[in-house]
């Protein structure tokens, strides 16, 4: 029997004789099943991840955002990891950098933890 596929060449020849698989054949669905996990699921995240900390570096006072909380203000003060945010005349509260979620009136950079 002759064949011109390479494919089936390549398998015949992993393949051991009298029957028996050769381990390295029986790698490859494990390999498929990691690299469908990594650009499925890894990879977005990264992604998403480096996003995430591209806007939180970004922010400077007088960005109007919003907070996970749904609070509504504008930043008046940057510190290392907090902010202080006036959500009105006179009244401004310290939040976590983190918890600033995206700018008012954009939808939110952060997702939401459930999704």
């Amino acid at each position: 029997m002759t064949t011109t596929d390479p494919l089936f060449g390549m398998l015949l020849a992993l393949g051991g004789t009298q029957g028996q698989v050769s381990p390295l054949v029986q790698l490859i669905p494990f390999a498929l099943v990691l690299a469908i996990f990594y650009f499925v699921i890894l990879l977005p995240t990264r992604n998403r991840q480096k996003k995430v900390e591209a806007f939180l570096a970004a922010l400077k006072e007088g960005d109007k955002v919003v907070t996970s909380g749904g609070i509504f203000g504008s930043i008046a003060k940057i510190k290392d990891d907090a902010i202080s945010l006036q959500i009105a005349p006179n009244v401004r509260v310290d939040i976590a950098r983190a918890a600033v979620v995206g700018y008012q009136g954009q939808p939110p950079v952060v997702e939401a933890a459930n999704t």
